[in-house]
């Protein structure tokens, strides 16, 4: 939750950077984004790389849950996908590009801005940073009226490091793994389905 909060907090402070032109135009029309975008990519492969015990610990996962964040992507998507119908200022594609960040604020926003804008980009970024707060507030209350995997399926990308305390003391310890998992598979589909989404007219 804090690291929630300073997420959101840092977000304010650019928007006030912005409106009051603190921030240089040498720094705002330059290609900042893109070399910070390149920054996460890096720092996630490092991340996914330096755990070989997380890896080898996936072989001892139910083969069933194995399907969970699959279902957590498809259900995701369509979800994006109806909401999308009502939308008359965004496309389809759009939507559902958001959408396709599942909670990976840092890393979707940036791309989406790259592609398709500012505008769309701090959409992706509120809703991103609101399904972990949901995820890491509601927790106790989805598991108990939707089953221990909901909060797992709700974290979606966040499940393997933000939100995986409070997953562990909501749904279990033996879930550990299982949002180990999750968060992982969740995670490394987010810059492939965001640039796809966003590539289509």
């Amino acid at each position: 939750m804090k690291g929630s909060l300073i997420i959101v907090s840092f977000f304010a402070v650019g928007i006030v950077c912005g409106l009051f032109r603190l921030i240089p135009d040498c720094l705002s029309d330059s290609n900042l984004s893109y070399y910070a975008l390149c920054g996460l990519m890096f720092c996630v492969g490092i991340s996914i790389g330096n755990d070989p015990d997380t890896l080898k610990s996936f072989r001892s996962l139910n083969p069933r849950l194995v399907f969970l964040p699959v279902m957590t992507i498809l259900g995701t998507l369509a979800g994006c996908a109806a909401a999308g119908l009502f939308m008359e200022q965004r496309t389809l594609p759009e939507c559902m590009a958001v959408g396709a960040g599942f909670g990976y604020y840092s890393l979707s926003s940036i791309f989406i801005t790259e592609y398709k804008g500012a505008e769309l980009g701090t959409i992706a970024l509120l809703s991103n940073i609101m399904r972990e707060i949901i995820a890491l507030l509601c927790a106790p209350l989805l598991v108990r009226y939707f089953g221990k995997l909901a909060p797992i399926s709700v974290g979606g990308a966040t499940t393997m490091d933000t939100t995986l305390p409070i997953i562990t003391r909501c749904s279990g310890q033996e879930f550990v793994i299982v949002s180990i998992f999750h968060g992982f598979v969740v995670d490394f589909s987010v810059p492939f389905l965001v640039t796809f989404f966003c590539s289509i007219p």
